[in-house]
């Protein structure tokens, strides 16, 4: 097999594992990627056999150590993750809301949540509670990112609701919305009773790093004061790595 299946295979496996599955059997894997158990079985010991995973039963098989010294090398990397993660955690509290960080991956266009905060969150669920992946055009996080780096409307745009953004040209005149007033909302574009807000942070330069937002049930939105919320802890970590306002 060329490499480059071996590694897309590897991403496969890893990618199998998340909140909601901590742990696969080989045989629910298997259906799961659509793979032979024997060709699956093979990639899971060559795994094994880097720390990336541990196999911890008969065909049991979990995420493995090495992986939190890849991702304290990753956040290592990023000095402005630790105050930004702490903010998200704030505002999750005094919101009472579903708190995010994410990126968008430059190469690709994907919008990834790489941290989530549901510390004082109460009232119904809302979109967003698990994915890794977000919705570029129907995420308010997603839809700051994308205007912010200039980047049109995904050729793939889905419409999950009668409210998504899906034409250029709405999208266009959204994205400067979003420039002028440098924060993002949506209201059930992603999923029928969930809104969201986002604002960026910013380093040196106004570089923008990261987008800190909130998903909530449209029905207990408030909109000026969870904006205020997100302003003021972007704010005052994008302050402390050197942006200055105008």
């Amino acid at each position: 097999m060329a490499s480059s299946s071996l590694l897309a295979g590897a991403v496969d496996v890893l990618s199998a594992f998340d909140a909601d599955h901590t742990e696969w059997r080989l045989s629910d894997l298997s259906r799961q990627l659509g793979v032979p158990t024997s060709t699956l079985h093979e990639q899971l010991t060559a795994l094994c056999g880097t720390g990336l995973l541990v196999r911890v039963g008969r065909g049991r098989y979990r995420l493995g150590w090495r992986l939190l010294k890849l991702s304290s090398a990753l956040y290592g990397s990023l000095p402005w993750y630790g105050p930004a993660h702490a903010a998200m955690e704030r505002v999750a509290r005094a919101g009472h809301a579903l708190a995010f960080l994410s990126v968008l991956d430059g190469s690709s266009g994907r919008v990834l949540c790489i941290a989530r905060s549901v510390q004082g969150r109460d009232g119904p669920p809302v979109a967003g509670e698990l994915e890794f992946e977000l919705p570029a055009h129907a995420s308010a996080s997603g839809k700051l990112l994308l205007a912010l780096a200039g980047r049109p409307l995904p050729p793939d745009a889905a419409g999950f609701t009668p409210h998504t953004v899906t034409t250029t040209g709405v999208w266009a005149s959204e994205a400067a919305d979003i420039r002028a007033q440098d924060a993002a909302r949506t209201r059930d574009e992603w999923a029928s009773g969930t809104s969201g807000l986002a604002v960026p942070l910013r380093g040196a330069g106004g570089t923008v790093l990261a987008a800190l937002g909130v998903s909530v049930p449209t029905a207990r939105l408030r909109e000026a004061a969870l904006l205020r919320l997100l302003r003021d802890e972007a704010d005052a970590v994008s302050w402390s790595f050197g942006w200055r306002p105008g």
